[in-house]
């Protein structure tokens, strides 16, 4: 898979995609990025400690969060991503499920979408993204946690954007599937998803896993946001076995290193190593 110009092997190795939240209000780091200076550094030292790409993201969707308009949330990513293309060769991922502030994004020169809402909250999106050419990230997400058998269910919610995401003319090869770890599920549902990743792998795209820091390691540990570092290395090592192509994370080199350890034992290493 090529994102911006870099190949991404998405067989047999985990990628880190770094988080860089351009927001004030984010569950876990809100307010410390969304100065362009500060926001630079910390992309520059996300790359320093090994990100593969980096997720930039304008509006907070913690549970409870508040939606912004388009043009604030355009605001806030487009001169973030256009400083970081003019001063790191990184690829860049945009954290939106809103088509005007995609169209926006990769005009700043956002090389992937995110979406989280697997394109369905805006009809448009699919469209922007085929017709750009951009690869995208499409999330597990729905508006109720009503499910009958919960595997099952995901499985058809995703086939739904697959569908969607055909319908668009997106190409196959420009698709990664997410899980959706901490959206419209219950604690046991969360941990459950991540135990049973493999089973995702029946519809043959890339898999990102998105844990880091979430409410399912705070709960499970009974620690707060800040102190969630171990619980997240034990996602992304979850990740790695369970063959996922990408793990989205805060903390990007203790998951490097995770990612590098686990692929050793697991007789994984490349020739980069």
């Amino acid at each position: 898979m090529k994102i911006g110009n870099k190949e991404f092997a998405t067989q047999g190795h985990t990628y880190v995609m770094g988080i860089l939240n351009v927001t004030p209000d984010s569950f876990s780091d809100g307010g410390r990025w969304n100065h362009l200076d500060r926001a630079l550094y910390h992309a520059e030292e996300m790359v320093d400690q090994g990100a593969d790409i980096l997720d930039v993201g304008g509006e907070s969707t913690r549970p409870g969060y508040e939606k912004i308009s388009d043009q604030e949330e355009i605001e806030r990513i487009a001169p973030v991503i256009e400083r970081i293309k003019s001063r790191i060769d990184v690829p860049i991922s945009l954290d939106t499920y809103k088509s005007a502030v995609a169209v926006a994004g990769i005009a700043a020169g956002a090389d992937l979408i995110n979406d989280i809402w697997g394109l369905k909250y805006d009809p448009l999106m699919g469209k922007v993204i085929a017709g750009h050419e951009v690869p995208c990230c499409l999330m597990h997400n729905r508006k109720s946690s009503d499910y009958g058998n919960f595997m099952e269910d995901v499985a058809a919610d995703l086939a739904e954007t697959i569908h969607l995401a055909t319908l668009a003319g997106i190409r196959d090869e420009r698709i990664i599937l997410d899980p959706g770890v901490g959206f419209a599920k219950s604690y046991e549902q969360n941990l459950q998803i991540i135990n049973e990743l493999e089973k995702l792998n029946m519809f043959g795209y890339p898999i990102l896993l998105g844990c880091s820091r979430k409410s399912v390691i705070g709960l499970t540990l009974d620690l707060p946001v800040q102190e969630r570092l171990e619980g997240t290395l034990v996602t992304t090592v979850m990740a790695v076995q369970k063959g996922c192509s990408f793990v989205r994370v805060h903390d990007v080199e203790a998951n490097v290193r995770a990612v590098k350890m686990t692929e050793a034992i697991l007789g994984r290493r490349t020739s980069e190593d």
